[in-house]
């Protein structure tokens, strides 16, 4: 087989690992905890839905990639969750060290193109790294909101902890964070799902 090919397929095969690491959310409707891979599809086929309403043009087939290669790193560095400190404190150096090992099963091209796409995702300055962070945010939003709240509850998440999580999303879309976000978190502050203070 040709060098190139079976590195690409070596890559494909993988990033197949993602489907077992799972996440804190659970899927809509009381379900699951979600995985990695169901969470970067969710996400790439909101961004899509959703391209109209990003506060500047973006070039969504290039958010959508972001959105399914962000998390391939969680392979190795397995999931933080959103809201836990300790863990957050060694996170990008753990995702930076299973960015190297996973992404350099590719050739060199395709690991450098894909390593400048993680890697801008992660800086958060272009319009396209923005509003790939804004789905990032949302998705999980959505999904805790469709199961009464649960994954705040369980983890009794402030107000504060999730503003602060959203706070950049209005640096994607304001529209998205004043007409669904904003609602969805006034709406369970008052319903006891997420803690005032």
């Amino acid at each position: 087989m040709d060098e190139r090919l079976k590195k690409q397929l070596d890559f494909a095969l993988e990033i197949d690992k993602e489907k077992n690491i799972f996440r804190q959310t659970h899927l809509s409707g009381h379900g699951r905890n979600e995985n990695d891979a169901e969470h970067a599809w969710h996400m790439a086929l909101m961004a899509y839905l959703l391209k109209e309403h990003a506060n500047e043009k973006v070039d969504i087939a290039k958010v959508m990639l972001m959105c399914l290669i962000h998390d391939v790193v969680e392979i190795d560095a397995g999931d933080t969750y959103a809201y836990d400190a300790e863990g957050l404190k060694t996170q990008k150096e753990r995702e930076d060290k299973a960015k190297e090992r996973i992404f350099s099963i590719l050739p060199d091209d395709q690991k450098k193109e894909l390593i400048a796409l993680f890697d801008e995702f992660e800086a958060y300055e272009t319009p396209e790294s923005k509003f790939a962070h804004a789905m990032d945010n949302l998705q999980p939003l959505i999904l805790n909101n469709s199961n009464g709240g649960e994954d705040w509850k369980e983890h009794e998440v402030t107000a504060k902890k999730v503003y602060g999580r959203q706070a950049k999303t209005r640096l994607g879309s304001e529209k998205l964070f004043q007409e669904v976000i904003d609602k969805v978190i006034q709406e369970n502050i008052r319903k006891g799902n997420i803690k005032e203070k």
